[in-house]
């Protein structure tokens, strides 16, 4: 049994279908990661099964049991197992680092303020950030934020974490300690959801690479596989054009 089973799923904004039967999956501890052109449906796929977008058709599981998103109880399960972390750091302003971490446990999952404030503390010690939990967002650079983002969206402990392109909103010169920081957390066993296009670090963190274009999947391998000896013409020519790039 996978972790995460995605099954045949579609969606659609304005009429306009987005996901067109997208199937994957992902065993406890994976890293995989979605590779593919911008508008590809990437960043749509993780927005639909952390419950943002409704699906349109298909099926979503976790460790077995299906996700109903039409319903309230079953979408509130679903976020006390998975946790998204977005491009953009969404931190609340007007909050400290210590308590932009501790807020949703206490607000949504009921945990006594001071027992949560204890458990922000050990995240923002896990992602770099202990001395830092008295300061606002706006005394953070972009990639202290995103940081604190990753510990706020571990906070509620979920056993599945999505990632969507959590550094493209950052400076060059801060990519790397949020990548140092996701790599620490794929050591660390928890399944992993990643969109991005940092193809050198795709390619040395993911245990399968999902390779996506037009809201479909392409093909799915290895690491190894999708960069040096992809099946299918499509998945060559986007690796391609990438590495040469960056080159």
């Amino acid at each position: 049994m996978h972790h995460l089973d995605v099954r045949d799923l579609e969606a659609s904004y304005a009429g306009n279908p987005v996901l067109r039967g997208v199937t994957l999956s992902a065993d406890k501890g994976e890293v995989v990661s979605l590779i593919g052109p911008s508008g590809s449906g990437k960043s749509t796929l993780l927005r639909v099964l952390i419950g943002l977008t409704p699906p349109t058709a298909g099926a979503v599981c976790i460790g077995g049991t299906a996700v109903d998103y039409a319903d309230k109880r079953s979408l509130r399960a679903l976020r006390s197992r998975m946790s998204i972390v977005f491009q953009q750091f969404n931190l609340f302003q007007n909050m400290t680092a210590l308590a932009n971490v501790a807020i949703a446990p206490v607000k949504v999952h009921g945990v006594p303020k001071r027992e949560a404030e204890e458990r922000a503390m050990a995240l923002l010690e896990k992602v770099g950030l202990g001395h830092k939990g008295d300061s606002y967002p706006d005394q953070l650079s972009g990639g202290q934020q995103q940081r604190v983002a990753i510990a706020r969206a571990l906070a509620v402990e979920p056993e599945i974490l999505l990632l969507d392109e959590v550094t493209s909103a950052l400076d060059p010169e801060r990519v790397g300690e949020v990548l140092d920081t996701v790599r620490a957390l794929a050591g660390d066993g928890i399944t992993m959801l990643l969109v991005s296009h940092e193809m050198a670090f795709v390619r040395e963190i993911s245990t399968r690479v999902v390779m996506m274009d037009a809201g479909q999947v392409v093909e799915t391998g290895t690491s190894a596989e999708i960069f040096t000896a992809a099946k299918m013409e499509r998945t060559r020519a986007f690796v391609g054009a990438v590495i040469r790039h960056a080159a």
